[in-house]
């Protein structure tokens, strides 16, 4: 029987204890590893461009670049990864210029773990 093939991802918020939960709840699937963490948005686009994971699960507050700014550079960057921004904040316009950059999902922090 074939295996499905890994889910490669980098999480990158700049709160250590959120990196590491949201970790603990990724790996908790058979399908998903996570390759990389990233505690601002520069070091994100750099392990983007090292790595080239499947997914990028990433903040959008976040010091040197903000969670929008790295989804421009990781697009520029011409990488199949896709970003998903993970935030606290559910301003429209930060959603929409967020989907508008590149992201392909937003998801809020409060959200349920089957989400």
């Amino acid at each position: 029987m074939r295996q499905a093939p890994v889910i490669r991802v980098i999480v990158a918020d700049d709160h250590h204890l959120v990196r590491q939960g949201i970790r603990a709840l990724l790996e908790k699937a058979e399908d998903i590893e996570v390759v990389g963490e990233a505690a601002d948005g520069q070091e994100a686009v750099e392990l983007v461009e090292q790595l080239a994971p499947d997914v990028l699960v990433m903040d959008i507050a976040m010091p040197r670049l903000s969670g929008n700014q790295a989804v421009e550079r990781v697009r520029a960057l011409g990488v199949a990864t896709r970003v998903v921004i993970l935030s606290m904040y559910s301003d429209e316009t930060l959603v929409r210029q967020a989907l508008r950059n590149g992201a392909k999902g937003y998801l809020l922090k409060h959200s349920v773990t089957e989400e």
